[in-house]
C-alpha cells in the first residue's frame, strides 16, 4: 500500500536512531509480532516499510492494518532493535506472544476540547476575513491558534515523513498549510487544518466499526467457565481449563470451551459458529462449540480442546490471517496509487511554475492552485476503500457461518462458472442405512459378520452403514489383520488367515470376479438409487449389501439458487453411475460423473478449468483433498466439527447447509460491486476537483472536503456489507 490518511494518532518522534539500519544480524531468522497502535493506515505502513526495508537483518514484513499488527521476519536476538526503529518513526511497538489474539483493542478516546477550541478559532479567523472585523494580526493570531490546536499532530507526522523522504498525506497537508500561510491565506490555512483533523477523527471512528466485527468474535466465548474440581463446582478462567475437565453450563449461558456432552439435554444456538438459524438439540455424546448459547436445559460436558484451540479460536485466527492477505483489487489499487501521487505532485509543480513563466500568470494565484493540487495528490479514498470493503465482507461471511480464507477467494467467488460437488455427505445426509442383503454363495462363516468386521474399521459412510446394521442385529465381529484401505474401491483384510475384500463395482471388476448375472443384480439395485458393496473372497463374490442415503432438503434449493446465479453444477462421486444419475436428477444437477477415483476427480476438475474457466469444488476437506486443492476455490462442508477443513479449504462452510454456497457467491458479487463503486467514486471526485482547480474554481478547504469526504463515503459504503439488512438479504437468497 502507499500513502493514506485515516487516524488521529499523535506520534511525535523521540530520539531517532538511524544507526540501527546498520545493526548486524546475530541470530537465526525468526518471526516476531508487534502491535503498533499508531499504525492503522497505509500512510504508516509505507513509512515503516521504507524504514525497516533498509535493514539487512530484516527479511520480510507482513502488515495487518485493520488489526494494527506487524509481523517481522528478522535475525535479531530480540525485538528491542525493532522497537527502537519504529520508535524513531514516532510510533510505539508492543511485542505480542506467539498465539496471542491479533484483534486490536479499542482505542482510548482523546479529549475533544482542543479540536473544538481550534474550530472556534478558525471560524473567528474566517469571520474577521469576511466582515473585516479586526486587524490583520488578529486574523493571523486566530489562524495560528487554530493550526496549533488542530494541525500540530499533522505537522509532527509530516516532518517524520519528510525526513524519511516520504510524501504522504501528512507531509502534503503540512506543505499546503504552510504554503497558504506564506501567501497570506491565514483563515483558509486554519480552516483546512481543522477540517482535516475532524475528517481524520470521523474516519478513524468509522474504521473502528470494521475492527469491532472481529473483536465481536473474540467476545463470543465467556472468560469464565464453571469447572468440577475437588468435589465441587468452581468458577475458573476459561483459558486455564485443560482438555478432559468436566464443566457445566446453565440455561442461557454461553459455552466456554469446545466439548462433548456428558449429561443433560438442551437445545443450543450454534448461529455464532455455524450460522444455523434454528437451535440444535444436544444429548449425550453430542459436540459443543465455544461461543454458542445454551438453551432451556443445564448441560454437563467434557472439554475436548483448550480455549486457544477451540473452533471459535481457529475461526478468529483464520479471519485475522485472511485480513493480512491482499486481494487482487487491493494489489491493483496499491500499484495505481504509487503512480498517481507522483504524477499529481508533478502537475502541481508545473501548475505553480509554467503559467507565470510562460504566460505572465499571477504567481500567487497559480501557487495557490498548486497547493490545492497537493491536497488532491493523496489517494486516501482510493487506498482505504479496498481493505475496509474486503474486511467487512470477510466479517459478514464469518457471522453467517462462512469462513473465507482471504480476499482472493472473496473476489474470485463471483466468477465461478462451475461448482463440482461430492455426493455422500455433501448432497446427501451422509448417514446411509443398509436396505438390502443378497447372499450369493454359501460360506462356512457368516458373510454379514465378515463384511461388518471389515466395514467397522473404515471411515467411509457406506461401510459405516453396513457396520451399524450388523451392530443393531448383535452380530459378533471377527478379528481383522492387515486391514488396508483401497482408495476409491473399498477395504481388504485377513480374517482367520483368509483374504476378504469389501468394495464397490470397480473393485469386483479389478478382482476379475464380475459376471453377467452379477451385473444384472447390481444394475437392478443401482437403478433404485442405492449404493452396492460386495463382499468377496479371493475366488468369488459372497454377498451384496445395498445402502441408501437421503438427499438433504437444502440440496435441491441450493442447486436451484446456483442455477439462478448462472452457475452450473457437477456431481463427482466414487459411487456407481446409476446411483449418481438418480441423485443428480433428484436435485437437478447439470452433469454427473460416477465411478471416479480421487485422481479421476482431479482430472475432471482440470478438464473443466480448460480455457481459464473458474471451478469450485465442494467436499469434506479430507477425502477430496486433491480435487479441493486443484479447484480455483475449495469449499469444505461441515467444517465446525473437523480439525483440518478450516486449514485446507479456501472457504469453509461451518455446517452442512449447502445454501451457504450461493450465499457466498452473492456476497462475492456484492463485495465486487461495492469495490467498483468505491474506486469509481474516489477517482471520479479526484478528477472533478483536479479540473476545477486547474480552472481556478477550487479552494483548499474544498479540496480537503473532497479528499476526506470521498474517504468517508467509501468507508461507509464498504461498511454496508456488515449491515443487518444486507445479511438478511443474503439469507433469503
Amino acid at each position: 500500500m502507499s500513502q493514506h490518511c485515516c487516524h488521529e494518532h499523535d506520534h511525535a518522534p523521540r530520539n531517532a536512531t538511524p544507526e540501527l539500519a546498520g545493526i548486524a544480524a546475530t541470530a537465526e531468522p525468526r518471526w516476531s509480532s508487534l502491535r503498533i497502535d499508531a499504525m492503522d493506515c497505509p500512510t504508516e505502513e509505507r513509512l515503516i516499510r521504507d524504514a525497516l526495508g533498509k535493514v539487512q537483518a530484516i527479511e520480510a514484513l507482513e502488515f495487518n492494518l485493520m488489526q494494527r499488527l506487524l509481523r517481522v521476519r528478522h535475525r535479531f536476538e530480540d525485538v528491542e532493535p525493532l522497537q527502537r526503529l519504529i520508535e524513531s518513526l514516532g510510533m510505539q511497538a508492543v511485542p505480542l506472544a506467539e498465539g496471542a489474539p491479533a484483534a486490536a483493542p479499542a482505542q482510548a478516546k482523546k479529549p475533544w476540547w482542543p479540536l473544538a477550541l481550534a474550530g472556534l478559532a478558525a471560524l473567528a479567523a474566517e469571520a474577521c476575513e469576511w466582515f473585516g472585523g479586526g486587524p490583520q494580526w488578529l486574523t493571523a493570531g486566530l489562524a495560528i491558534l487554530a493550526i496549533l490546536g488542530a494541525g500540530l499532530p499533522t505537522y509532527k507526522k509530516g516532518w517524520i515523513a519528510l525526513k524519511n523522504r516520504n510524501l504522504n498525506i501528512n507531509a502534503l497537508m503540512s506543505i499546503a498549510v504552510t504554503g497558504a500561510l506564506l501567501i497570506g491565506q491565514w483563515p483558509e490555512a486554519a480552516m483546512v487544518s481543522v477540517l482535516f483533523a475532524i475528517a481524520e477523527l470521523i474516519e478513524a471512528r468509522s474504521l473502528e466499526r470494521a475492527r469491532d466485527a472481529i473483536r465481536g468474535l473474540l467476545q463470543l466465548a465467556p472468560e469464565q467457565a464453571t469447572v468440577f474440581e475437588d468435589g465441587e463446582w468452581r468458577e475458573r478462567p476459561a483459558r486455564d481449563v485443560q482438555p478432559g475437565a468436566r464443566l457445566r453450563v446453565r440455561p442461557g449461558e454461553r459455552i466456554a470451551l469446545d466439548g462433548e456432552v456428558l449429561g443433560g439435554r438442551s437445545s443450543v444456538n450454534q448461529a455464532p459458529i455455524t450460522g444455523e438459524s434454528l437451535p440444535v438439540e444436544k444429548d449425550l455424546g453430542d459436540p459443543l462449540f465455544a461461543g454458542t448459547i445454551n438453551g432451556e436445559g443445564e448441560l454437563e460436558y467434557r472439554a475436548t480442546r483448550a480455549a486457544n484451540d477451540s473452533t471459535l479460536a481457529r475461526i478468529i485466527h483464520a479471519v485475522e490471517a485472511a485480513q493480512g492477505s491482499r486481494a487482487p483489487t487491493q494489489r491493483f489499487v496499491d500499484q495505481f496509487s504509487r503512480i498517481y501521487t507522483p504524477v499529481v505532485i508533478l502537475i502541481a509543480v508545473l501548475t505553480a511554475l509554467l503559467p507565470p513563466l510562460l504566460f505572465d500568470g499571477v504567481w500567487l494565484d497559480w501557487l495557490y492552485r498548486a497547493l490545492v493540487l497537493l491536497v488532491i495528490a493523496c489517494p486516501c479514498a482510493l487506498v482505504i476503500s479496498t481493505p475496509v470493503t474486503i474486511v467487512s465482507g470477510l466479517a459478514a461471511a464469518a457471522r453467517g457461518g462462512i469462513l473465507v480464507k482471504g480476499g482472493v477467494f472473496l473476489e474470485l467467488g463471483r466468477k465461478l462458472a462451475w461448482v463440482a460437488l461430492d455426493k455422500t455427505g455433501t448432497l446427501t445426509e451422509g448417514r446411509p442405512r443398509q436396505t438390502d442383503i443378497e447372499l450369493l454363495r454359501a460360506h462356512e462363516q457368516d458373510p454379514r459378520a465378515l463384511a461388518a468386521s471389515l466395514a467397522a474399521r473404515s471411515d467411509h459412510p457406506v461401510s459405516q452403514a453396513v457396520a451399524r446394521a450388523a451392530e443393531a442385529d448383535n452380530i459378533a465381529l471377527y478379528a481383522v489383520e492387515r486391514l488396508a484401505a483401497l482408495p476409491g474401491r473399498g477395504v481388504t483384510g485377513l480374517i482367520d488367515g483368509r483374504t476378504y475384500h469389501l468394495g464397490n463395482h470397480r473393485l469386483v471388476e479389478e478382482l476379475g470376479l464380475c459376471s453377467s448375472e452379477l451385473e444384472t443384480r447390481l444394475d437392478a439395485l443401482e437403478a433404485q438409487g442405492k449404493t452396492v458393496v460386495a463382499l468377496c473372497s479371493e475366488h468369488a463374490v459372497l454377498a451384496l449389501f445395498a445402502v441408501a442415503d437421503t438427499v438433504r432438503d437444502s440440496s435441491r434449493e441450493a442447486i436451484g439458487q446456483l442455477h439462478a446465479l448462472g452457475v452450473k453444477t457437477l456431481m463427482l462421486s466414487g459411487d456407481n453411475p446409476h446411483t449418481v444419475q438418480t441423485i443428480a436428477s433428484q436435485v437437478g444437477m447439470d452433469d454427473a460423473r460416477g465411478n471416479l477415483l480421487p485422481e479421476d476427480k482431479l482430472a475432471e476438475i482440470g478438464r473443466r478449468q480448460s480455457g481459464g474457466v473458474p471451478v469450485g469444488m465442494v467436499g469434506d476437506g479430507i477425502n477430496d483433498a486433491p480435487a479441493l486443492a486443484r479447484a480455483d476455490i475449495g469449499f469444505a462442508m461441515g467444517a465446525a466439527g473437523t480439525d483440518t477443513a478450516i486449514e485446507t479449504a479456501g472457504v469453509a462452510l461451518m455446517d452442512d447447509d449447502l445454501r451457504k454456497l450461493p450465499q457466498f457467491i452473492r456476497l462475492s458479487r456484492r463485495t465486487h460491486a461495492v469495490l467498483m463503486q468505491n474506486i469509481s467514486l474516489a477517482l471520479g471526485i479526484k478528477a472533478v476537483f483536479l479540473a476545477l482547480t486547474l480552472m481556478g474554481e477550487g479552494t483548499l478547504w474544498m479540496a480537503v472536503f473532497a479528499d476526506m469526504g470521498a474517504s468517508l463515503l467509501v468507508v461507509f459504503n464498504g461498511l454496508r456489507l456488515l449491515s443487518p439488512p444486507s445479511l438478511r438479504e443474503r439469507g433469503r437468497g
